[in-house]
């Protein structure tokens, strides 16, 4: 049997600029496209239930994308560094090329791996496909890694990240005879229970589906992305974020196209969040520690509190406080939620209920459909105050003048809190403060079809900056 070329897919599910495919296109030997199902590898964050619905989907396209140039996705479970060994033996292979991953306890599997393959004479090479500047490769002019945006920023601007390539235009050989392969429902991907019929109304997780999404937003939403990015009510942000965690759509994909575009305010401001992307990995990979303790040790002794039953009043929507309900239900619904609620939610469940970053990050983790090791600990530990570039912890979101400022008409809050839907816009954000002759015909009852606030925002606020007092004590 001829030599092989193992192209082992991880979080790059597409061909176009995708540096482990292309080199192995040109190597001109038969290619074996794998994917290796081994969530056990992952350490404490194997993929969510969200995550794994976009998963399952994301590999169905890739199927589609390689069986459209002749070759085949061979999909596996089990230790990756087994699975690579049967994969070598069964389809002679004597070269393996992947993507490289950057999360504590993938980085340290694959380093294994690597060392192990090339041990036995194996051709092993890992490119980079998954982001526009990997975290080594930018230092402070003291040679230390950055803990502030801003800088980090600056410090990349003048940095170039090459240009996207498309896939060579050379037939890939094929293996005379495939291995064997699971069906992609072997994987288990999907639900058991039928919770996620809100995602197929909300998504269509494909690559192509992704590049439609990021050239209409180019070419008409980036110009107010400045300012509609805050209006959840809006289709005023990217929805990028699932596409760019599993690699359907590249970062420079991403960024040379945003580039290209006309300069202006909304341009800028999307460059800038594909730069926070990207600071976010070179946070965890400097920090491998931060998805479970804070970046600022101080914060390690902070007083949270332990309270399951707010805990969950949270998770469900169920605070009584609108844009906070609205933000956890469509979380719930459609996998997802708009940035400007995810920071008034995430600044809600550590600042007005004191209960732990760590929660509300673990819950993020399993209802995302993009949730992202780097992003959610980034976004975490800014709405917590002890995290790289954090928000002060005495800045403490106002529930109801974010609902009244970003939701003005309510119309967020209705689509997702159906209960309030016929308050008048006056009252959507308080319903604890309207009359009852206001209520009564919207069909609200408070404490029965709607409750009561948890908690009282300025007592919230007061025990919150008291706890942070206690702390610098």
């Amino acid at each position: 049997m001829s030599a092989a070329t193992i192209v082992w897919f991880r979080q790059d599910l597409r061909l176009p600029d995708n540096p482990a495919f292309a080199e192995a296109l040109r190597l001109r030997k038969a290619i074996l496209p794998l994917y290796i199902h081994a969530p056990d590898e992952e350490g404490a964050w194997p993929p969510g239930g969200a995550a794994s619905w976009w998963l399952h989907h994301a590999l169905k396209d890739l199927q589609a994308a390689l069986s459209e140039v002749g070759l085949p996705l061979v999909l596996r479970e089990g230790t990756s560094l087994a699975v690579l060994r049967e994969l070598i033996d069964e389809s002679g292979a004597d070269t393996v090329f992947w993507n490289r991953r950057y999360e504590p306890s993938v980085t340290k599997r694959d380093a294994d791996i690597k060392e192990d393959l090339r041990k036995e004479g194996l051709t092993v090479r890992s490119f980079n496909g998954s982001l526009l500047y990997e975290p080594w490769t930018v230092r402070s002019g003291a040679g230390r890694s950055y803990r502030v945006y801003t800088p980090f920023s600056k410090a990349v601007a003048g940095l170039d990240f090459g240009t996207p390539e498309p896939t060579p235009s050379i037939p890939p050989v094929v293996l005379p005879q495939t291995p064997r392969s699971l069906d992609l429902a072997d994987l288990r991907l999907l639900p058991a229970i039928s919770w996620d019929k809100g995602f197929y109304d909300a998504w269509t997780p494909t690559r192509h589906a992704g590049l439609l999404r990021l050239e209409r937003f180019l070419s008409a939403g980036v110009q107010s992305y400045h300012t509609d990015r805050d209006l959840p009510a809006e289709d005023g942000t990217s929805r990028l974020s699932p596409y760019l965690h599993f690699g359907q759509i590249g970062p420079r994909e991403a960024a040379s196209r945003c580039l290209r575009g006309n300069p202006g305010k909304g341009r800028d401001t999307f460059y800038k969040e594909l730069l926070w992307r990207e600071f976010g990995y070179h946070v965890l990979y400097h920090h491998p520690e931060t998805p479970t303790e804070p970046l600022q040790d101080a914060y390690r002794a902070f007083p949270w509190r332990t309270d399951e039953a707010q805990l969950r009043a949270w998770q469900k929507g169920w605070t009584g406080y609108p844009i906070v309900d609205a933000g956890m239900r469509q979380l719930w619904q459609t996998g997802w939620m708009h940035n400007r609620v995810r920071m008034v939610v995430a600044s809600f469940l550590v600042k007005h209920l004191l209960l732990p970053w760590q929660a509300g990050a673990r819950w993020f983790w399993d209802t995302l459909v993009d949730a992202d090791l780097a992003s959610n600990t980034l976004g975490w530990q800014w709405a917590g105050g002890c995290g790289a570039d954090a928000a002060p912890y005495f800045r403490i979101f106002n529930p109801m003048t974010q609902g009244a400022k970003f939701d003005p008409e309510g119309n967020y809050v209705r689509r997702f809190v159906p209960e309030l839907a016929k308050l008048p816009a006056a009252h959507i954000h308080t319903p604890w403060e309207a009359p009852a002759d206001v209520l009564r015909p919207a069909g609200v009852d408070l404490g029965e079809n709607y409750p009561r606030p948890l908690i009282d925002h300025k007592e919230a606020r007061a025990r919150a900056l008291d706890a942070l007092a206690r702390l610098k004590d």
